[in-house]
């Protein structure tokens, strides 16, 4: 399975949206599969208008963020496997709000420069690093 995902910024770059995603119960990046779309950074556009409501993003960089593979356990009917997680950078314009959809329980902006405190989850803190080196500066 593929799936594509996109961390958002604020427009001002200081801050990064994050899903509060339903079935796992964690703060995570918005994304999803593929659904057959080639174009990997159309998918992360399109999730992000499915996932938060956002439009009119920032691409920046055509270059993925970063690429994470993680096991997912069996479920149901569908067994276990591989998710291949390709990740971009994208920047929200000044004054969208992100509108949270079904799949999540809310939308949060995060302080970049606080997320370390704030977030355990490994590929974040790892996409955050390589954000602030794309950037050329701190959050």
């Amino acid at each position: 399975m593929h799936r594509r995902h996109l961390l958002g910024l604020s427009a001002d770059e200081c801050h990064v949206l994050l899903v509060h995603h339903r079935k796992l119960v964690r703060w995570l990046q918005p994304g999803g599969h593929a659904d057959g779309e080639p174009d990997p950074i159309r998918v992360a556009l399109r999730e992000a208008g499915e996932e938060c409501g956002l439009a009119e993003l920032a691409v920046l960089s055509d270059e993925p963020l970063d690429v994470d593979v993680h096991a997912i356990p069996a479920c149901g009917p569908e067994p276990p496997h591989l998710h291949y997680d390709i990740r971009y950078l994208l920047r929200a314009p000044a004054g969208q709000e992100p509108v949270a959809s079904a799949e999540s329980t809310a939308l949060q902006w995060f302080e970049r420069r606080r997320l370390t405190a704030l977030i355990a989850e490994k590929s974040l803190l790892r996409m955050e690093r390589k954000t602030r080196a794309l950037l050329g500066r701190p959050s």
